[in-house]
């Protein structure tokens, strides 16, 4: 009788890779960061040239709006522009399956000798993963294409849109309801600390250094503010 242990087909407990959440969270934190610092900068510049409380808000609700649907139809052109090109490389692929199986299973071979496996092996591996899904093999080993990091435009602008909305939301609240007469500091102050908190979530949910990245994104927060500021405060003199 064999004592010896099987392999299960199921691994024994779940790996918690972070990949696949690069698509979406790429999109969430840039859109939230982006509408945080271009409100907070705007509404700061607007101040900063002597503006009243309304030309204030109205300002920061056109930076809002516009930068929204900016953000959505940018990252869905961007993105769009990724898929097509997956897409025209899979078409290719299809094309040379078609053309001369033998060869692209020769290839796809030949890519895993490259990856370590002994020749014969790699044979048989090819084989069998074209005999069940021939396509998908070389979309995923050849073109290194996979389900988790295929371009998504709609996913993508939607992500954008909303994250850059709710990011530019937090300042115009904060020069909504804080006092007139401290609105400057009090965005400033506010629009920091959302960019700290934001970059330190977003480092976490990534895997990275949570006090480097809340670091990395309000020190241009910090840059874009001041420049902005200045600006205002020079255009609206006199």
């Amino acid at each position: 009788m064999d004592n010896r242990p099987q392999a299960s087909a199921r691994p024994k407990h779940p790996e918690g890779h972070r990949t696949k959440r690069i698509g979406w969270l790429r999109a969430a934190v840039l859109g939230a960061n982006d509408g945080i610092v271009s409100t907070g900068s705007l509404i700061l510049g607007v101040a900063a040239a002597e503006a009243a409380r309304g030309s204030v808000l109205i300002a920061g609700v056109a930076g809002l709006v516009a930068g929204t649907l900016s953000m959505a139809a940018g990252e869905y052109v961007s993105v769009q522009s990724q898929a097509d090109t997956e897409q025209a490389d899979i078409d290719i692929e299809r094309r040379e399956l078609r053309r001369d199986a033998v060869g692209e299973r020769r290839e796809l071979a030949a890519i895993y000798v490259r990856r370590g496996v002994e020749p014969a092996l790699a044979d048989v591996v090819a084989e069998q993963l074209m005999a069940r899904d021939a396509l998908g093999a070389h979309i995923r080993d050849e073109l290194g294409i996979s389900s988790q990091l295929r371009a998504r435009p709609l996913q993508a602008a939607l992500a954008s849109a909303a994250s850059f909305a709710s990011g530019a939301a937090l300042p115009l609240l904060v020069a909504a309801f804080g006092p007139p007469d401290a609105l400057q500091p009090l965005v400033a102050l506010f629009s920091l600390v959302f960019l700290a908190v934001l970059g330190g979530i977003a480092a976490q949910a990534g895997g990275a250094p949570v006090v480097k990245g809340a670091c990395r994104v309000t020190f241009w927060g910090v840059l874009a503010m001041a420049v902005t500021t200045g600006v205002g405060a020079l255009l609206g003199v006199g």
